[in-house]
């Protein structure tokens, strides 16, 4: 009953825009325009092309009922961190924002907690902003029980 808003890329991303076309949901492409040239994929019904991260990131976080962070490189960590920040600051209103991949996210679990959280720079809350899985079907639960509130 979602939509999906992805960057348009490949990859993950295609694969998330394909199963909600397939599955008849509507699926929205949030391009960017950077000297790589990412093209937009061919599963996405709405394409918007940005020139700048802060704007698309903006686009991001208005429309989402939730954030899915697969594992990715900086962009990703951009929009995650952007996310749990304004979450935190309650400059938005919580939603579900999920880590999938345990074993990809570990290591980064365990400097917020061994390093952030031991030097007081975040507190022990704020690591409940986000959860993590492995789970497809965990996902989609934790996402559905959030608005089952």
């Amino acid at each position: 009953g979602f939509a999906i808003i992805t960057g348009s890329g490949s990859g993950v991303m295609e694969a998330a825009n394909k199963g909600a076309k397939s599955a008849g949901g509507h699926s929205v492409g949030l391009n960017i325009q950077i000297p790589l040239e990412q093209k937009p994929n061919k599963y996405v019904d709405t394409l918007l092309d940005f020139r700048y991260f802060f704007v698309r990131k903006v686009m991001f976080v208005k429309y989402a009922k939730a954030f899915v962070i697969m594992p990715g490189g900086y962009g990703t960590l951009d929009e995650f961190t952007e996310a749990i920040n304004l979450i935190q600051t309650q400059r938005i209103s919580k939603f579900p924002v999920v880590l999938f991949g345990s074993e990809y996210w570990k290591g980064m679990l365990d400097w917020l907690r061994d390093t952030v959280l031991k030097n007081d720079n975040i507190s022990a809350k704020d690591l409940n902003i986000f959860t993590l899985t492995d789970s497809p079907k965990e996902t989609v639960v934790i996402i559905k029980k959030f608005y089952e509130k």
